[in-house]
């Protein structure tokens, strides 16, 4: 009978990693899965199907679809010992798949069909749920496709909310938040997969986009040069986790952001105080910044100029 677990074992050091080194496949007939948050040289996700003693793996770069209409590419890779539904931890630099790995999700499936091109199941799990088929292309490579609805608010429209500018601190200041105007280059930041498009012109970008794991985001912010080096400034939470915010109240959106706790060298949250107009203005100017923007409290985002912001110069 063959080894099935011969590549795998092939190409781990046993006296390295503390990966499971099991001598063979136990015979087995359940249907358990796991998903595992990998990052090795590049993030992705390892989904593991419990299939003839075994766990068939195919590795996922952005994560399992959640939008029929968008595919996600799958590669096929060597089948892991049961013991891998509940491995988490180091594997050490130098060895295959060096990085951290965690369990993302696990449960159960039901097999609705199995052969060498498509595999079709629907997951039982805390976090993967629904129907999905796994359909060879060539070699290892494979797609995964969503059968079910989508699971995820469609993303915001790409247009930045504008400031329409004034001289003057809005009188009802208690409606407001101030925050600093920057004078800095806009950017929305959408993030999926562990990875954002912004990231083709700011590369630094890349390990923010790697912090948010398989959590889809948009912030809205911008580049502003802080001690000689550029950095993200983010005042504003577009979409979060599947959800748009963009229909929820300033407040709101602050809070989900706030929420993110946002904080490196080169990444931050922007500060904002309700109701302090004139603070925030003089503080504006003492540091020489172009002025403050004042946000109303209870109003949604807009794509494009509107009146609920409102910029005033220091």
């Amino acid at each position: 009978m063959a080894d099935k677990l011969e590549k795998y074992r092939n190409k781990r050091d046993a006296s390295r990693t503390p990966e499971p080194m099991p001598d063979k496949a136990p015979s087995t007939g359940g249907s358990a899965f796991v998903i595992q948050e990998h990052h090795a040289s590049s993030l992705h996700w390892d989904l593991r199907l419990e299939h003839d003693g075994v766990l068939a793996s195919w590795a996922i770069p952005k994560g399992l679809p959640g939008d029929p209409a968008t595919n996600h590419l799958a590669v096929h890779t060597e089948d892991h010992p049961m013991e891998y539904l509940d491995f988490h931890g180091e594997i050490p630099k130098g060895e295959y798949g060096g990085g951290s790995m965690t369990i993302w999700d696990r449960g159960t499936y039901e097999g609705e069909k199995w052969s060498d091109r498509e595999v079709k199941v629907v997951l039982h799990g805390r976090r993967a749920k629904g129907r999905f088929v796994l359909f060879r292309t060539d070699g290892k490579n494979w797609m995964i496709h969503r059968m079910d609805p989508p699971t995820r608010d469609p993303f915001p429209p790409p247009e930045p909310m504008l400031a329409i500018e004034r001289s003057r601190l809005p009188r009802d200041a208690d409606e407001y938040a101030f925050e600093f105007a920057w004078g800095g280059s806009r950017l929305l930041v959408p993030i999926v997969g562990g990875r954002t498009e912004a990231a083709r012109r700011h590369p630094w970008l890349r390990p923010f986009a790697r912090s948010f794991g398989s959590r889809t985001a948009v912030l809205d912010g911008e580049i502003v040069t802080l001690a000689g080096s550029e950095v993200l400034v983010c005042y504003d939470l577009l979409y979060d986790d599947g959800r748009s915010l963009t229909g929820q109240p300033y407040t709101a959106r602050r809070a989900a952001l706030e929420a993110l706790e946002l904080s490196a060298a080169r990444w931050q949250t922007a500060p904002s105080w309700p109701g302090q107009a004139k603070a925030v203005r003089q503080a504006a100017r003492e540091q020489g910044l172009p002025g403050v923007v004042a946000k109303r409290l209870d109003s949604p985002y807009e794509a494009g100029e509107s009146k609920h912001w409102i910029l005033v110069p220091a």
